[in-house]
């Protein structure tokens, strides 16, 4: 008999997946490879293109089935949040974050389990950052969640302790960290990708979606006081963040910024190695994969005090607080300067990130979910 694992992959298929989408797909990938003996691995998606399909069976060999659902994303979303729609059969449900049918279910006579991910608690903490929707859905989804999930998984003990204080799971969280994709390697034509990026010979790098809460307002405010370009690359996210106006309100010269949108593992990996220091200066964060990645590249990287990046970076990364805002722009600044301009910090910096993210890995991930859900 076979037991499935039934994972619920749209994030995958999102109009921006994100980090989250990232996370899910390396997770995935993961589970399918680690997956027990009698275990299987199937996806579940909103309805979408057949190109999306493809996407999934493509990015995700091995994966036993894909269930489609009959309704789009919106929709589905909107019907979970009210309790409506649940899907089909009956065992183990795991999902890459709070989109799951959380309804009642007999765990112990059916074997019926459904397991979420809170990747922070961004939507109490910062509700500013996000849309009024989004903010009003993820609390909805919690609420949800405390009277029907049989387990919580979080990336780092710093969101296990947030979320403590806002609401009670008892004993059913789980700290389950993220790593670098395998697949984030420099590759051997890094010339020719530099060459075709436009990359400077020297320059500060930020990744993330371009969204309020990944703080490049500040950054952007911070590079009008060094002497460096600065290269971007996310892709687009909501609440309007317009480069080229923070530049113009910040005084920094248009030529002096560059933004890549969305890169492709190689790209990215050849961005991020290449650049003199990363900066992540980030107001809230459940894990900061692109401080990982960044570390995992070499890259000596400058993050701020939101505790998940503490945790996650340890002591290899240099620090601002975000505690003084009136004096954080030049801080940060005077950390960028002090970074770029010594050589042999940098080379500290550099080997202990690498030493950092050596210490996570998707495999132990994927067999700490298998092993949560055992214990279920």
């Amino acid at each position: 008999m076979t037991t499935t694992l039934r994972v619920i992959i749209d994030q995958m298929v999102a109009p921006v997946p994100g980090g989250i989408g990232r996370y899910t797909e390396e997770l995935t990938r993961e589970l399918i490879a680690t997956a027990p003996a009698g275990c299987e691995v199937s996806g579940v998606v909103p309805s979408s293109p057949e190109t999306a399909y493809a996407l999934i069976r493509d990015r995700l060999p091995g994966l036993s089935n894909l269930y489609k659902s009959a309704l789009a994303r919106r929709e589905l979303t909107t019907a979970w949040q009210h309790g409506f729609t649940r899907l089909p059969g009956s065992g183990m449900l795991h999902s890459t974050s709070m989109m799951a049918p959380l309804n009642r279910h007999d765990r112990l006579n059916r074997g019926d389990q459904v397991v979420i991910t809170i990747h922070d608690t961004v939507p109490w903490s910062n509700p500013e950052t996000l849309t009024p929707h989004g903010v009003a859905w993820h609390k909805a989804m919690a609420k949800r969640a405390q009277r029907y999930a049989d387990g919580i998984v979080v990336p780092t003990h710093a969101v296990a302790q947030q979320l403590s204080e806002i609401i009670d799971f008892g004993d059913r969280v789980r700290v389950i960290g993220g790593a670098v994709s395998p697949k984030l390697e420099v590759p051997s034509d890094a010339d020719t990708r530099a060459e075709r990026l436009g990359l400077p010979e020297r320059y500060v790098m930020a990744v993330g979606t371009l969204e309020p809460r990944k703080g490049l307002s500040r950054l952007i405010a911070a590079m009008s006081m060094v002497d460096l370009p600065l290269v971007i690359a996310g892709p687009a996210g909501w609440g309007g963040v317009d480069v080229a106006q923070l530049a113009t309100e910040a005084g920094v010269p248009a030529e002096r910024i560059l933004v890549l949108g969305y890169l492709a593992d190689a790209d990215l990996a050849v961005a991020v190695a290449r650049a003199t220091v990363f900066v992540y200066p980030s107001l809230a964060e459940g894990f900061g994969l692109p401080v990982l990645e960044a570390m995992k590249l070499g890259t000596p990287v400058i993050h701020t005090d939101v505790p998940a990046l503490v945790e996650v970076a340890a002591d290899a990364g240099v620090i601002v607080a975000l505690d003084d805002e009136s004096s954080f722009v030049e801080r940060l600044a005077a950390e960028i300067a002090r970074v770029a301009g010594d050589d042999e910090l940098r080379s500290r910096l550099g080997f202990a990130g690498q030493d950092r993210a050596k210490a996570f890995s998707w495999r132990t991930s994927a067999e700490k979910v298998w092993q949560l859900h055992a214990d279920l």
